[in-house]
């Protein structure tokens, strides 16, 4: 009896991370406003009342989507902090650096990141998970690099800018104004 109701949890709890993968595509492809619930259970092949058995609310598909993506994030500087190299504040946050731009090669995170952040405007709780989000983030960050205030304070504004960057093209741009800001950036 014990296993069953084990295999019955793991089953829901694949369901979840399935349909989190699913509202992830919908919510970059089109933002928190213009997804609809219904457009994330059709891609996921599930009835639009099984999403709300696992997320109750639209809000809070969209807040466990954009937790997600701030676990990729960590995650991706977790392991280039661990392949630094060298341990000054400079090579860690290099390292990270450099797998971040890799990681927001990934359209759907960086979209997910961007929609997030222009939700948060609007929406107490989207903007509560972004909060919370760059918190654990930027306390890791420090931690990991050992950097001073300013040093993380400008990983993060080269975090910004590799998103304004990646998302206009500006890489498709062979212009002064684009050689300024593209400057010592790195884009997969």
């Amino acid at each position: 009896m014990k296993t069953e109701r084990a295999r019955q949890l793991s089953t829901a709890e694949e369901r979840r991370e399935a349909v989190l993968r699913t509202a992830i595509g919908a919510f970059a492809a089109r933002g928190y406003f213009g997804t609809t619930t219904t457009e994330v259970a059709k891609a996921a092949g599930i009835s639009q009342a099984y999403v709300y058995r696992l997320f109750p609310n639209k809000e809070l598909l969209f807040t466990a989507v954009v937790e997600h993506c701030f676990v990729q994030v960590r995650t991706c500087l977790e392991q280039a902090a661990a392949q630094a190299r060298g341990s000054a504040p400079e090579a860690v946050l290099h390292a990270m650096g450099d797998a971040y731009a890799r990681l927001i090669s990934d359209n759907d995170l960086m979209l997910i990141q961007l929609h997030a952040q222009a939700a948060a405007v609007s929406e107490p709780a989207v903007r509560e998970a972004v909060r919370q989000g760059y918190a654990r983030l930027v306390e890791y960050v420090r931690g990991a690099s050992g950097g001073g205030e300013g040093q993380v304070q400008e990983f993060f504004a080269r975090g910004m800018l590799c998103h304004l960057i990646v998302s206009m093209g500006a890489d498709e741009v062979d212009a002064p104004w684009t050689r300024t800001l593209a400057a010592g950036m790195r884009h997969y």
